[in-house]
């Protein structure tokens, strides 16, 4: 079998947008305690045909801001309208759509203990021993869990040495 070819022009992920309830306590998750650098000025918007038609909203009005959590953004959008129905912040991973956002970090350890300190769930902590260090001092294995935000959505934290079992970044 071939491999399949690449898309033309495709570069890779830009961004992945996040809608939320709250833009202010989106901040506080994504800069505040994530570390991510929001590195342009953000944007609003209200009776916009041309938005409406890309977002396939009528009378959407929103805020947003972008951040970048190491090679990847994040667009964190709080819409005013239409008004949006209430998540179920406990929403299972086995549900379709997009279930989560993996963030491959240096010291899964001391990322877990920000997000617990901060108050967010966390639904195992990170299996620590999963990481080996050989004679040489070189870390190998992986570990990682998934926590939720502030609204319920699903991110993994990965903590990924040298191992045959996953690629890192």
């Amino acid at each position: 079998m071939s491999a399949p070819r690449p898309l033309p022009g495709v570069i890779g992920v830009h961004h992945i947008g996040v809608s939320v309830p709250d833009l202010a306590k989106a901040r506080e998750f994504y800069i505040d305690i994530l570390g991510a650098v929001e590195e342009v000025a953000p944007m609003e918007w209200a009776d916009n045909p041309f938005i409406d038609a890309i977002v396939g909203l009528e009378g959407s009005a929103a805020r947003q801001f972008f951040c970048r959590l190491g090679n990847v953004q994040i667009e964190a959008f709080q819409y005013d309208a239409p008004a949006q129905p209430p998540q179920d912040p406990r929403r299972g991973v086995n549900r379709y759509g997009y279930t989560h956002i993996a963030l491959q970090v240096e010291d899964v350890a001391a990322v877990h203990e920000r997000i617990v300190a901060a108050g967010l769930p966390v639904h195992a902590p990170p299996a620590l021993e999963a990481i080996t260090v050989d004679a040489e001092g070189v870390k190998h294995g992986y570990t990682g869990t998934y926590c939720r935000d502030f609204f319920g959505n699903v991110f993994e934290i990965l903590e990924i040495r040298k191992t045959p079992q996953i690629l890192p970044i």
